[in-house]
């Protein structure tokens, strides 16, 4: 179990950096942008969190299940 430990810190640690990316630039994008474009850019970053969190639990999961390397299936 602790070899999954350590498996699980790269991914995580790529998904809150890949938010906080996300939050930053289009933070500063609606903070210069005016109009319905605010709305918009919220939305596009609101996705691209929600599909970056989903994507990070679906590989913790597949970790935990001891499907470290998927791709050699293929």
């Amino acid at each position: 179990m602790k070899e999954h430990k350590k498996k699980l810190i790269a991914p995580i640690v790529v998904s809150i950096i890949m938010v906080l990316y996300y939050v930053v630039y289009f933070g500063i994008l609606i903070a210069l942008i005016d109009g319905i474009w605010k709305w918009l850019l919220g939305i596009i970053s609101l996705a691209f969190t929600a599909v970056m969190l989903k994507v990070c639990i679906e590989r913790i999961n597949e970790i935990k299940k001891g499907e470290e390397d998927d791709l050699s299936k293929y």
